[in-house]
């Protein structure tokens, strides 16, 4: 398994690290959760991120990993812990990464982060707004002088409200969801050049826009899916086009996609099962995409270059829609 230095930190991570949503009850059985945890270390995989947020996924990492001894790097995040959650109370915080390291069974996480500090009204993270103060900045500083975390980062979603606390240069690493994938590239406009201007480490969540790009839906692109827009459509029909043309899986094409970006050190896959990590170690194994194939793939990309007004942030394939929500 390849390896890269993640940004200023120093550590070392592999490019493939497990994404800990999927390991959670979310996902399934306990059992199969612990055969995809162990199959990912013992296929050289030493990068595993969870949150409070994931459902049982601390829990349930902490009891896979009671019997690893591998080294490894773990990550865990601030948010939504307890409920009601009051992310300006620093008791709260405290309270809430103590919690994480009993589930985790450590008494020490590489690296801390703020989970959406970029989504107003997500969580009321910052007391001052311009500068991205908020007692969270003064417990991260209390837990990385104690010895109990390495490395503080962010963890979110947006394409330029992301950007503007990336250049603070108060962190350590970023991790990136849902704006850095095949067809979804607003991060390479702001978030990955703050990134790198930064020396962070960067991290992609979500290569597949969870489950969007895990397989075709041609039936719903061609005659269904009401909530597509029409520029969309088209994109995902010249996707498919060039797939067929391939004659490539959309999944192996969109990871490999990510794994061509020299700047992105490590890819959180989403695997829910031993198979699904074996799937996404062979892709890793094929090496990066053609320079052809990438050009292909720019072209397609800039069809849409930013998400329609209306579209579900989680395309909800084969799902129920119910239309979109009020306007804030």
């Amino acid at each position: 398994m390849e390896r890269r230095t993640l940004g200023r930190t120093g550590l070392s991570v592999s490019r493939l690290g497990l994404g800990g949503l999927f390991v959670s009850q979310v996902g399934g059985p306990y059992e199969q959760a612990r055969e995809a945890i162990h199959r990912a270390i013992d296929l050289g995989i030493n990068y595993l991120d969870t949150a409070p947020g994931y459902l049982n996924s601390e829990e349930v990492l902490g009891q896979a990993l009671a019997d690893v001894d591998a080294p490894l790097v773990l990550s865990t995040k601030l948010g939504g812990r307890p409920q009601p959650f009051n992310a300006q109370d620093p008791d709260q915080l405290r309270a809430s990464f103590r919690e994480s390291l009993r589930l985790l069974g450590r008494d020490y996480v590489d690296m801390l982060i703020i989970h959406e500090p970029d989504r107003p009204g997500q969580y009321d993270w910052w007391t001052d707004k311009e500068h991205y103060d908020g007692p969270v900045m003064d417990v991260l500083a209390e837990l990385r002088d104690q010895g109990r975390i390495g490395y503080i980062g962010l963890g979110g979603t947006t394409a330029y409200e992301l950007a503007r606390i990336i250049r603070t240069g108060k962190f350590d690493v970023v991790l990136t969801a849902f704006n850095y994938s095949l067809l979804w590239r607003e991060a390479e406009i702001e978030v990955l050049p703050a990134a790198v201007e930064q020396g962070m480490g960067i991290i992609i969540g979500s290569p597949l826009q969870q489950g969007a790009l895990s397989r075709r839906y041609d039936d719903e692109v061609r005659h269904g899916a009401p909530w597509l827009s029409q520029p969309r459509r088209e994109q995902y029909l010249r996707l498919y086009a060039l797939l067929d043309e391939l004659g490539m899986p959309i999944a192996e094409l969109a990871m490999r996609f990510v794994f061509a970006n020299a700047h992105v050190d490590t890819v959180l896959t989403g695997a829910r099962s031993a198979q699904e990590v074996e799937q996404n170690m062979a892709t890793l194994a094929k090496g990066p995409l053609p320079e052809d194939v990438l050009a292909h793939l720019d072209e397609i990309a800039a069809m849409v270059p930013f998400r329609p007004f209306e579209e579900p942030f989680g395309l909800p394939f084969t799902r129920p829609y119910a239309g979109p929500g009020p306007a804030a």
